[in-house]
């Protein structure tokens, strides 16, 4: 079952056992994924289970920076409302590598192009996120490059 088809199953099975949550952030990743596929080619374009992790992404980060924004703000309501959010779409993602399996990553891609400064760290970035799509924070990738060039 491909992507697309597994969040639909899932809204018809979140929508019959009354999660209001699981439902409401599968109804808006869905939406999001129908706005990406008018954008690419139209409104009968079907988009490649790539194409839909890459929206289920793009959803998680602006979640991530919309709780960050409300925890500065003292709204832990809403930010908690968007972490809960987070939890349901990352079911939908490839397990996150943790630190070290991180760091193995990025010491491989700066040995594979041979970085040696930080000018090289856009080289470096495009090469781990291209090999462990989904997979890992861009944040964190971004901040091991800058600690291992400088």
């Amino acid at each position: 079952m491909d992507l697309k088809s597994r969040l639909d199953a899932d809204l018809k099975a979140a929508m019959k056992a009354g999660e209001a949550v699981r439902r409401d952030t599968l109804r808006m990743v869905i939406a999001a994924i129908k706005n990406r596929a008018i954008e690419v080619g139209g409104a009968n374009t079907v988009l490649d289970d790539e194409a839909v992790m890459a929206v289920v992404l793009n959803q998680v980060k602006t979640r991530t920076d919309s709780a960050q924004q409300y925890d500065a703000a003292d709204r832990a309501d809403l930010a908690d409302k968007e972490r809960a959010e987070i939890a349901v779409l990352q079911g939908y993602l490839p397990q996150q590598l943790s630190e070290d399996e991180t760091r193995a990553a990025v010491e491989k891609a700066i040995a594979d192009t041979g970085a040696s400064s930080k000018a090289d760290l856009g080289k470096v970035i495009k090469v781990v996120m291209a090999a462990h799509k989904g997979q890992v924070d861009g944040k964190q990738v971004q901040r091991l490059i800058a600690e291992m060039l400088s």
